[in-house]
């Protein structure tokens, strides 16, 4: 099936392997929770601020997942972020 291909071929990662198949499977049940990963993504963005560096990706990740958990997803794995991008 096409996901085996996805996941063995050039796209294919760790992350790919384990959350792909979680995502498909609608399990959102937590590895990482998303509530702590903003956690982390708030301390990289305070150090970067400490030194005058700009990552827009970064900035951009918060945000998402920000209002991912605002969606209800905070105690949810961090795959649960198509549900928050995919929700309104």
């Amino acid at each position: 099936n096409w996901w085996e291909l996805v996941k063995a071929g050039a796209s294919g990662s760790t992350a790919m392997v384990n959350l792909g198949g979680k995502i498909l499977d609608n399990d959102m049940s937590p590895g990482f929770f998303i509530e702590h990963f903003i956690k982390d993504l708030g301390i990289c963005l305070e150090e970067c601020r400490q030194m005058e560096l700009r990552l827009p990706g970064l900035e951009l990740a918060e945000r998402l997942y920000r209002e991912t958990a605002a969606h209800g997803f905070a105690r949810s794995g961090i795959q649960a972020l198509f549900r928050g991008i995919y929700t309104d």
